[in-house]
């Protein structure tokens, strides 16, 4: 039942491209793995695509506070909390503007790069797919 994730590497962050977000989804279930979706359509600034995050990956408040909390939330915390079956999260539109510009996408991305780095030394699958706005 892998077949859409069948060529996707287990820990890596990838634009969405061909995926659907329904396909990603019915994976996830499929695999045992936790679903983490945030539409970010509505973000303007860092500050809204944090709180989006938090408020729809349903993490710690505390990680509208920045990136590298949002890091904290995703990583050492859920590792504490007993084994991980794996992951899969999306973000969906990415804002492209002048409030969250090139640099901060990439900062945002990185975040989530270095979350798959950090499972993939604790050998559970975790993959981000995004798209931009």
């Amino acid at each position: 039942m892998e077949t859409p994730l069948r060529t996707v590497r287990t820990n890596i962050v990838q634009s969405i491209r061909a995926f659907r977000v329904q396909d990603l989804q019915e994976a996830a279930q499929a695999l045992g793995h936790h679903f983490l979706y945030a539409n970010l359509a509505n973000a303007q600034s860092k500050q809204d695509v944090l709180d989006l995050i938090a408020q729809q990956f349903m993490l710690a408040v505390n990680v509208g506070k920045n990136f590298d909390a949002l890091y904290d939330c995703m990583t050492d915390p859920l590792h504490k909390s007993g084994p991980q079956p794996g992951f899969i999260a999306v973000l969906e539109h990415i804002p492209a503007n002048a409030k969250f510009d090139k640099e901060a996408r990439e900062q945002l991305l990185d975040i989530f790069r270095d979350a798959a780095d950090y499972w993939s030394d604790r050998k559970i699958p975790f993959r981000c797919f995004y798209s931009f706005l």
